[in-house]
């Protein structure tokens, strides 16, 4: 009989894996008016990985639903969400696929790969920070990472904006985005 060992390392990673939706957040932050950050998040949030013998075959996909945007305010959301921005009823999902998987330490990686947001495809790189691995009481083994990169939205096609009277815009072309990622191990 074997028993399932939660991997401590990036180098005890092979399998394939799922993100657990509940319990990950892909998240994104804007400054406002110049003077604050807004943060939202997207609830609808699908992906996997499977990572071999090597690190470097590892291939990641992950889906997100554009309408599942979420800032706690509605008004913001329905905005975000109309063709001034995301555009969600004509581009449904964002959608990640990996390039190229390679470690820089002993915890940490970065991701490379096609990011697709509004039908306009982009090369990145998110860095990544292994938090490490687990046994849950289900007996799941579950791996957790957090990562996050800049981006610049016009670079996307998303270019509304408002001036203010006191110079400046209303929202920041620079967006962060930031990834909390649960994933449990399928096979």
């Amino acid at each position: 009989m074997t028993t399932a060992t939660a991997p401590r390392t990036l180098s005890d990673l092979a399998g394939r894996y799922a993100i657990d939706p509940a319990h990950s957040r892909v998240g994104f932050v804007a400054r406002h008016a110049m003077v604050t950050k807004v943060r939202g998040a997207f609830n609808d949030v699908e992906g996997t990985a499977t990572v071999g013998a090597d690190l470097a075959d590892a291939r990641v996909d992950v889906t997100i639903r554009t309408a599942s945007l979420d800032t706690r305010n509605e008004q913001r959301d329905g905005h975000v969400k109309s063709g001034d921005f995301l555009a969600v009823e004509e581009y449904p999902t964002i959608t990640f696929v990996s390039t190229s998987v390679r470690a820089t330490s002993e915890s940490d990686l970065e991701i490379t790969g096609d990011l697709t947001i509004k039908g306009v495809t982009k090369s990145v790189t998110v860095p990544f920070e292994f938090a490490g691995g687990a046994l849950d009481p289900f007996g799941n083994e579950r791996i957790g990472f957090d990562g996050g990169l800049s981006i610049n939205r016009s670079d996307f096609g998303i270019t509304w904006n408002a001036a203010l009277e006191t110079g400046g815009v209303l929202v920041s072309d620079k967006i962060t985005l930031e990834f909390e990622i649960s994933a449990i191990k399928t096979a």
